[in-house]
């Protein structure tokens, strides 16, 4: 995926003529990492900074979104008996409809994007830990997204007890309430190889410790990504 990708409008049409291209950061990590916190701590602090910043996040971010995230994460004998390939279809069809109708026009107005989630976690999730070929899974991906690239991918990471060891009692969740220790560590393993495979990209962060120690680390990454240097066009 090229940065000159990151121009295109959301219906893979001409380049979009914009002063002033908004940021995209997505937050990742397995379950319990604490990203969900981070980024809304990182997008509160961006407008504290009169920074434009849209918090968002996967599955999720408009209706389609939310009702494919009921079906995939928390429908009883829906969402722990699907195919993982139709596993990952649903998440790549929320994923288009959330570019196309969230994410894209809100980097195309200026505004800085702070996501949840995204495409990397259907790589270390649907790819490394259900089996899908890598190659496929990320061709998927790539069309799903009109080959939207964030700009920076913060990895929030902790070992897996740890990150089970947080989990909240709550709402029936087929990942948290179906899977075991096993495929976890797979997506963890998974992250931290594409934290690897993509260094210009990706910022690994502890998030094993404080959470004021996290979000530090986080603004002190994303910084110099949103105030350093001039926007692209």
């Amino acid at each position: 995926m090229s940065s000159s990708s990151r121009t295109r409008g959301a219906r893979g049409g001409d380049p979009v003529s914009n002063a002033r291209r908004g940021r995209f950061i997505t937050l990742e990590g397995p379950d319990g990492s604490g990203k969900t916190t981070a980024a809304r701590h990182l997008a509160e602090w961006l407008r504290s900074r009169a920074e434009p910043t849209v918090l968002t996040g996967e599955p999720g971010g408009t209706p389609l979104g939310e009702e494919v995230r009921r079906l995939v994460l928390h429908e009883r004998d829906v969402s722990d008996d699907l195919d993982p390939r139709a596993d990952a279809l649903l998440f790549a069809a929320a994923r288009a409809q959330h570019t196309a109708r969230v994410i894209e026009p809100a980097l195309q107005r200026g505004d800085n994007v702070v996501c949840a989630r995204y495409l990397d976690s259907s790589l270390a999730y649907q790819g490394a830990a259900y089996g899908i070929d890598a190659d496929e899974i990320r061709q998927l991906q790539r069309f799903a997204t009109y080959d939207t690239l964030p700009d920076m991918t913060i990895l929030v990471d902790v070992p897996v007890q740890v990150g089970l060891a947080r989990k909240r009692r709550g709402q029936w969740n087929r990942f948290e309430d179906t899977e075991g220790e096993r495929f976890f560590e797979a997506v963890r393993t998974a992250y931290l190889a594409l934290a690897e495979a993509e260094p210009e990209r990706y910022r690994v962060v502890d998030g094993s410790g404080s959470v004021d120690a996290t979000d530090a680390t986080i603004r002190a990454a994303v910084e110099p990504l949103v105030f350093g240097q001039s926007r692209p066009t």
